[in-house]
């Protein structure tokens, strides 16, 4: 499948907005979604679909195969050892919540220390500060330096004898910081602490291989992937998936209940608590078979020229300032424009056909350190090109006109 023709596979762009062409920067958001993802989840709701895990009769069965064949499918893509690594969550922020419910119920105790950087989403963040709260935790914070980067040595200060656990991005969603996780995974293990790494972002632009990764935890949002909402993968090192407890209860991840007792279901599924999303299970498939047949390889290095091409072109304007500056950058692009807030500029640029995201990015603490209470956004997927940066660029231009800047 060659990228330059990539548009036609996504029915979203058939459309004009406000009579413009659709040039949709907001990827880092949530992916569109390719015609083969839409048609998996509507055939099979047309023709397949039933409850997993249940029923014996033929529907159930078909399904209930379907859905664990997903199972090893992600299994192979990120190179997990054991499919009971690979958990089915609503998304990255379930998966991360479990973690740390999982994780600290039973190992952080008061004065324990949790270490996270100044670079996290909220969704790393809060379950965290829930464990500050209840248990009296402590959250050391990775200080992020001058170009948005957070480097392996400010990792390495921050290190104590109290570290139960590091959370750390792949990517920064703001900064797009590429953050030396392989190195910081090698330093955990020197001091037997824990790594998860809230892969939101770095899934669908690189390869990723748990056992050169080599951490404990990661976790993937399957609606930035070009797969359906709604549906999240938490990868679990096997030692953590027989040791930890359930995060929550309901049907499906128990083995026995009783009037005085309960005991839970062994391995991934006692974490798989409740009905489960079986049509955006099955239609990841899809996405996955969609990424693989470009190849993630192709993919990264096709979105790193759109992006160098857009850094490029904006760093001609002297009233742009480009967020960050890190030593490897993702998918992201982040800016502001002199005395103009960067909702108006999202205002604007929409008018104009252009799709991109103004706030903080559910990142108050990075913002907060960059002195800035807002940034836009502009977010790279495998469907964007060059003449999508020369139209942001012009759409930029127009928004200076309007406000006379």
């Amino acid at each position: 499948m060659e990228i330059k023709n990539i548009k036609k596979e996504f029915p979203i762009f058939k459309q004009k907005i406000n009579g413009k062409p659709l040039v949709y920067l907001d990827s880092a958001n949530s992916s569109q979604k390719p015609k083969v993802v839409i048609d998996k989840i509507s055939n099979f709701y047309e023709t397949e679909f039933s409850n997993v895990g249940r029923s014996v009769h033929t529907l159930a069965v078909k399904a209930t195969n379907r859905f664990e064949a997903v199972r090893d499918k992600v299994k192979q893509y990120i190179n997990a050892k054991h499919r009971e690594e690979i958990i089915f969550t609503k998304g990255a922020t379930e998966g991360i919540n479990l973690v740390a419910s999982s994780f600290g119920k039973k190992y952080i105790n008061k004065g324990d220390e949790i270490l996270v950087t100044e670079l996290e989403h909220h969704s790393n963040y809060v379950p965290w500060h829930y464990l500050r709260s209840e248990k009296g935790a402590v959250i050391k914070f990775a200080q992020v330096n001058s170009d948005g980067d957070v480097e392996i040595d400010e990792i390495k200060k921050q290190i104590t004898n109290k570290t139960k656990i590091i959370a750390i991005t792949h990517i920064s969603n703001v900064t797009g910081a590429v953050l030396p996780i392989t190195k910081i995974v090698d330093l955990a293990k020197e001091k037997n602490i824990p790594v998860l790494i809230d892969g939101t972002q770095g899934a669908p632009h690189s390869h990723i291989d748990m056992q050169k990764i080599g951490c404990d935890f990661y976790a993937i949002s399957c609606h930035k992937m070009y797969g359906p909402n709604g549906l999240g993968i938490l990868y679990m090192k096997k030692k953590w998936v027989d040791d930890l407890p359930p995060y929550q209860g309901g049907g499906g991840m128990i083995d026995e209940v009783k009037q005085d007792s309960i005991t839970f279901a062994e391995e991934h599924t006692k974490f798989e608590a409740g009905t489960m999303q079986t049509a955006e299970v099955v239609s990841f498939a899809e996405a996955l078979n969609f990424i693989e047949k470009i190849g993630i390889k192709n993919i990264a290095s096709h979105e790193n020229k759109v992006l160098e091409y857009g850094l490029e072109k904006l760093r001609k304007n002297n009233s742009v300032n480009i967020i960050g500056s890190p030593k490897n950058r993702g998918s992201v692009l982040c800016f502001t424009i002199k005395d103009i807030h960067p909702h108006d500029i999202a205002t604007i640029l929409d008018e104009d056909g252009v799709a991109i995201r103004a706030g903080h990015h559910c990142c108050q603490i990075l913002h907060d350190k960059l002195g800035i209470a807002a940034t836009a956004r502009a977010s790279i997927g495998v469907y964007n090109d060059k003449e999508d940066m020369d139209i942001l660029s012009e759409s930029i231009k127009n928004c200076q006109k309007v406000f006379q800047v």
